[in-house]
């Protein structure tokens, strides 16, 4: 994957239709989704609970464009190895989810996979001062993470804007994930953002059989992100 900072909507399946994701995620991609996101959940670290390796495994051959793991898992270092053999291309692990998050990036990286690390709202990003060389990804959270369909948190904004600076001219994206919709993504994207997760606001009204409409969503998104820059 070349670095670039264009805009990339990530769509999370998690608001897609549970019976049928393998046809969701083939309509997202054609309507234009730039990565699919996959919300990963242990009941644990995060209340709710989601898809195991073998549902990543699934999901692998109806994606054909990069497939991005988000581990909201405590512990999380055990299950590395095999969310990277089901297929993931990135894997995001919290910050928050171990002692040792140096340790876990290093474990992502040593799978061949692209390694993030997120940061809950209350997490200041001192907590990740020192991973940024091991990271192709910050993820920052705009909603406490587990339930989809929450409304983004303003007072992150300074976060990302803060993050973009501490990165500098390093190779790393900063994705958000939570509460993005045409309102908010310019103003994440004016703060640096680039990789926008969005699920309600990208499956809202569409379905398999009207693709058109995540067509649709996901246009007004990027157009109103790249808006804000």
């Amino acid at each position: 994957m070349t670095f670039d900072r264009k805009i990339r909507i990530a769509p999370s399946i998690l608001s897609a239709d549970f019976a049928d994701f393998g046809r969701e995620i083939r309509a997202i991609e054609a309507e234009g989704a730039d990565w699919v996101h996959i919300d990963v959940m242990d009941g644990h670290f995060v209340p709710n609970l989601t898809f195991g390796p073998p549902a990543v495994k699934a999901f692998r051959p109806h994606v054909t464009t990069f497939m991005d793991v988000h581990l909201m898992i405590a512990p999380v270092d055990p299950y590395i190895e095999a969310y990277a053999e089901a297929g993931a291309d990135m894997i995001t692990a919290h910050v928050e989810a171990g002692p040792h998050p140096h340790r876990t990036l290093q474990a992502i990286r040593a799978t061949g996979k692209k390694a993030g690390i997120s940061l809950n709202p209350g997490t200041p990003l001192e907590a990740i001062e020192y991973l940024l060389d091991l990271c192709d990804m910050v993820l920052i959270m705009t909603v406490n993470p587990g339930f989809g369909g929450q409304k983004f948190i303003h007072g992150q904004i300074d976060k990302i804007a803060r993050l973009r600076g501490m990165i500098g001219d390093r190779p790393i994206h900063i994705q958000v994930d939570g509460g993005v919709d045409p309102k908010t993504a310019p103003v994440v994207a004016r703060a640096g953002a680039d990789v926008l997760v969005a699920g309600s606001a990208v499956f809202k009204g569409g379905s398999v059989s009207q693709p058109e409409i995540y067509g649709a969503n996901i246009r007004a998104i990027r157009e109103a992100a790249e808006a804000g820059i």
